[in-house]
């Protein structure tokens, strides 16, 4: 089942284990509950001094599962489906923490995680080609190991498509709690546990506004803000970064081919990676913040969402963009039913089925070129007479039987049945003749929008929403800079970001001397 390459880096994982663990498989007659107990076996022979397998052949529940527990503990963390593909990790993290092996998560974090007193059980539905499932997976385990009131388990909607339709799940991941839709979409061990601790927003708030003044605050959390905030920290000055989630919009990118130095990567390999380098510095990184105001007073103040102020001299605005939605009818009643902006993450769930794909640029383009290796058929509609995506791209989506390219289209409205997408509408821009396509999955990739909506009454800026900024990252506010995709730079690229958000934190601590 592993190769011989990830059985060995398995095992050498596996050598952490302190504790006996036990693996039960819960399995029936199909082929994967095989798959899945032969997967356990090989686990079980890697470490079997610490690891013992027990089989449940006539299973009344889900099969083929996996349950994992402390020797002598009723499971907790289970996982229904063949953990593979991105789930590897979030199975490797389950055997090494219900082993004694400790997370990584904040000694404060893991103390609120087992001060809650609720019984929660969470079910993850999730497709083993999603990235951003498997951080949601690792969050809800981490909280069933820490503590005995919560259970979590993992479920593959391919190996489970019964409970997928009766549930009506359109996206992954979707997160149920006792029973109830909890949240979809990527979330965070922070945003979850958040959620379910009632108490801890009042908490947040007054902690958040006890905080002294920054030398230099950055606001965001993606390239531009994680190179600001590097860049800051190593002239010694008193750093912040407060951000919604660390990464930004990478985070949801699979594919990256094109940062120099390295020949590829993906987005939360990346964002990983941007992470770690700024906890590596004195840097008070504050997660799961929104910002709404920005005002300059005797510091320049930042407003969260929750209503706490940050103060600091200087302040680096980072925020971003996000995926530009459509704004046709029935785009937001049919969000997550049907309605996606990641290909990678909910394609799987549209397996054999009719989809359309609206955006003709890279990613419109890419992602037409991944779906076609899943769904029946994939359309393609672009406004424009022609399309803007590398030449390379459009010879393989053309090379395709499955995938089919009309130009010269509006999108006009979603059409759905009351719970799901069932069609869509669109105009033919050179004859005005409106035309229905049957689909079950709308795919929106056409382009980006500047987070800074919370400046509109205090910053200058373009009639796109981007923030107007000099050669040094200067906004038209005295002691604001800005970088990355929510300025008006041209190329709204990672490693452009990078160098912005480096360049605005020389120009604010410049300022910082200068004043």
């Amino acid at each position: 089942m592993l190769e011989a390459n990830l059985k060995q880096q398995l095992g050498t994982y596996l050598q952490n284990i302190v504790n006996p663990i036990e693996i039960t498989v819960s399995k029936n007659g199909s082929a994967k509950s095989q798959e899945l107990l032969e997967l356990a076996r090989e686990i079980t022979e890697l470490k079997s001094d610490k690891i013992t397998l027990t089989v449940d052949e006539n299973a009344s529940g889900r099969a083929p599962q996996m349950a994992i527990a402390p020797k002598g503990e009723a499971a907790r963390v289970r996982f229904a489906g063949i953990p593979m593909g991105h789930e590897f990790t979030s199975l490797v993290l389950a055997l090494l923490q219900a082993g004694g092996h400790p997370s990584k998560a904040a000694q404060e974090t893991q103390a609120q995680i087992k001060s809650l007193d609720a019984e929660l059980n969470f079910e993850v539905y999730i497709s083993l080609s999603c990235h951003n499932c498997p951080d949601v997976v690792q969050a809800v385990n981490l909280m069933a190991v820490l503590n005995p009131k919560i259970t979590a388990t993992m479920i593959d909607g391919a190996l489970f498509q019964d409970e997928v339709e009766q549930r009506e799940i359109m996206a992954v991941p979707s997160i149920y709690l006792n029973g109830e839709l909890f949240g979809q979409g990527r979330m965070t061990l922070d945003e979850i546990l958040n959620k379910v601790d009632t108490g801890a927003a009042d908490k947040q708030v007054a902690s958040l506004s006890e905080k002294a003044p920054y030398d230099m605050l950055v606001v965001g959390g993606g390239p531009a803000g994680a190179a600001a905030a590097v860049y800051s920290a190593r002239k010694g000055i008193r750093t912040g970064v407060v951000a919604e989630r660390f990464g930004g919009q990478v985070a949801d990118t699979m594919a990256i081919e094109n940062f120099i130095s390295m020949k590829a990567t993906d987005g939360p390999k990346l964002v990983a990676g941007l992470e770690q380098h700024v906890l590596d510095y004195d840097v008070d990184v504050m997660k799961m913040q929104k910002a709404v105001r920005l005002e300059k007073k005797e510091f320049i103040e930042i407003e969260l969402e929750n209503g706490a102020i940050l103060k600091s001299k200087s302040i680096v605005l980072a925020t971003g963009a996000r995926w530009r939605e459509m704004n046709v009818p029935g785009e937001q009643t049919y969000r997550n039913k049907g309605v996606a902006y990641c290909p990678h993450c909910d394609g799987p769930i549209f397996k054999g089925k009719k989809t359309a794909v609206i955006g003709g640029g890279n990613s419109g383009i890419e992602a037409a070129i991944d779906l076609a290796g899943i769904v029946e058929h994939v359309t393609v509609f672009e406004f424009a007479d022609t399309l803007r995506a590398d030449d390379v791209l459009v010879k393989k989506a053309n090379s395709l039987s499955n995938v089919t390219i009309i130009k010269n289209a509006m999108t006009t409205e979603v059409l759905g049945d009351g719970q799901k997408v069932t069609g869509l509408k669109y105009t033919d821009r050179t004859t005005d003749e409106t035309h229905t396509v049957d689909v079950a999955g709308i795919f929106v990739q056409i382009g980006l929008v500047p987070n800074s909506e919370f400046l509109k009454d205090t910053l200058e800026l373009t009639n796109r929403g981007e923030i107007i900024i000099d050669s040094h990252g200067r906004t038209s506010v005295e002691g604001v800079y800005a970088a990355g995709d929510v300025t008006n730079i041209p190329f709204k690229q990672i490693i452009i970001s990078m160098g912005a958000g480096a360049t605005a934190a020389l120009g604010a601590f410049d300022y910082l001397i200068r004043h």
